[in-house]
């Protein structure tokens, strides 16, 4: 009987990295479907067609997700720094809970105009 010297790697190297791909497929939506923001209804309003907006959502905890991923109050602004880029091409929208103080969206709206962004807008949720 012939004996193996060496372990045949290749079929765990590929079922580890069809999970690796799983699971880059499954976290964005994961982390998306997390946050809980319930808009506030417009009659009139019209879907955005930009696809150069960066969204800031904001939970009724407070929790603030930049584009999906969360991130922290304090590092919001250079985060917003770094995805605005040519700001005067972008545009900003913010779409908070009703339980969120409105101080909170004119912050948010404020350091957008300070930025340069080119459209400020708010999120709301259709009729």
């Amino acid at each position: 009987m012939k004996s193996f010297g060496e372990i045949n790697l290749i079929p765990l190297i590929d079922v580890s990295l069809i999970l690796v791909v799983i699971f880059m497929l499954l976290t964005p939506i994961l982390v998306r479907s997390e946050l809980s923001v319930r808009l506030p209804k417009a009659r009139s309003g019209e879907p955005s067609q930009d696809h150069g907006t960066v969204v800031v959502q904001i939970d009724r905890q407070g929790h603030f997700l930049l584009d999906g991923a969360a991130v922290r109050e304090g590092r919001l602004e250079s985060e917003l720094v770094l995805r605005l880029g040519l700001a005067a091409q972008k545009s900003l929208l913010v779409q908070a809970d009703r339980a969120v103080p409105v101080e909170k969206v004119v912050e948010i709206l404020d350091l957008g105009k300070r930025l340069g962004v080119g459209k400020l807008g708010v999120g709301v949720r259709g009729s």
